[in-house]
């Protein structure tokens, strides 16, 4: 079983932004230390729920800070993408990192919200995202890049720039297996052990049948497996306790504040997200939540387990405390 790490990298309210990222920098430097083997990072814009709305600008920086994780955007939202620039950045984030950038890819959540917050049509976005992607991979494989599409037009264009990891890095889709298994990348889903399981199931079976075309490079051994948000304390109470605000302040992040009246406004009301309003967290005492691991390892047939370690309002202390119990407890 791989270790990940999933990361919103949500706003806190105790500290400013840039003790914030200098934080979160330290707490996946540990990660790497330890042997988690990647960490992917969400793409959301105008809300709380995301501090590294560029993805690569905040990736290039974790590869200074890291020597072996893997590391790479869970998902970068295609449609919110011109994809020639994305492809540059992919190249530079996989050459600073020596060759660990992963590509998480998606067409982005809640109705394709952002992608209508920018001017876009809700029909459009997943022609956008399929064009965006056929492009993406033409074009980490090609030294010049020719395509015809409805909303992109490229005529012999030179890739100047290469990744490190040849054809291209690895490729990753979330929450739809079948999606993941038929383009031929590795998957991430969400939800309860059995939950992921059915996914799991799901991906292997159709992962067998798929049959490629020239721009996709399959992984020889794909990682899959499930995210679930976790706390770890010192006792079963404690982290209980310290959970059920967190996740109030988690479910406050999701909705996009607006103006009232023409005139901003700091705090709005806010309706929560979509997360529900029941926590939904693997927490407890290390011994606790090493009995939740053990079992998602017998019953869900995955080989990848990706907890999000910090979120809500969690502080650096104890999201780096939770890791700490993880790795010393729960990993070896």
């Amino acid at each position: 079983m791989q270790y990940g790490i999933f990361d919103h990298l949500e706003r806190r309210d105790d500290v400013g932004l840039a003790q914030q990222y200098e934080e979160r920098l330290q707490l996946v430097e540990f990660a790497d230390e330890v042997g988690i083997y990647g960490y992917h990072v969400a793409e959301h814009h105008h809300s709380p729920l995301c501090l590294a709305p560029n993805q690569s600008v905040y990736l290039a920086a974790v590869a200074q800070r890291t020597k072996r994780l893997r590391l790479g955007s869970l998902v970068y939202v295609l449609p919110l993408h011109q994809p020639v620039r994305l492809i540059e950045e992919v190249c530079m984030v996989d050459q600073l990192s020596d060759g660990r950038m992963q590509i998480g890819v998606g067409p982005g959540v809640l109705g394709g919200i952002e992608f209508k917050m920018w001017g876009g049509e809700g029909e459009e976005s997943r022609e956008r995202f399929e064009e965006t992607l056929e492009i993406l991979r033409r074009g980490l494989q090609s030294e010049f890049l020719t395509y015809h599409g409805k909303h992109f037009d490229y005529d012999d264009l030179w890739m100047e720039l290469r990744p490190k990891q040849t054809p291209h890095p690895p490729f990753w889709y979330a929450g739809n297996a079948e999606s993941a298994a038929r383009r031929g990348m590795n998957f991430i889903g969400g939800g309860p052990i059995s939950a992921i399981a059915q996914s799991v199931e799901r991906y292997k079976t159709l992962w067998h049948g798929a049959a490629g075309d020239e721009w996709t490079s399959r992984p020889l051994d794909p990682l899959y497996g499930g995210t679930q948000h976790v706390f770890i304390a010192d006792s079963d109470e404690e982290a209980h306790e310290r959970v059920a605000t967190a996740w109030k302040a988690y479910r406050s992040h999701f909705p996009k504040p607006r103006s009232t009246g023409g005139e901003p406004v700091s705090a709005p009301p806010r309706a929560g997200g979509p997360a529900p309003e029941t926590p939904a967290v693997v927490c407890g005492s290390a011994a606790t939540v090493r009995r939740y691991v053990q079992a998602y390892a017998e019953r869900s047939g995955a080989n990848y387990f990706v907890p999000a370690f910090q979120w809500g309002d969690l502080t650096h202390k104890e999201a780096l405390h939770s890791l700490t119990l993880f790795a010393n407890e729960i990993m070896t």
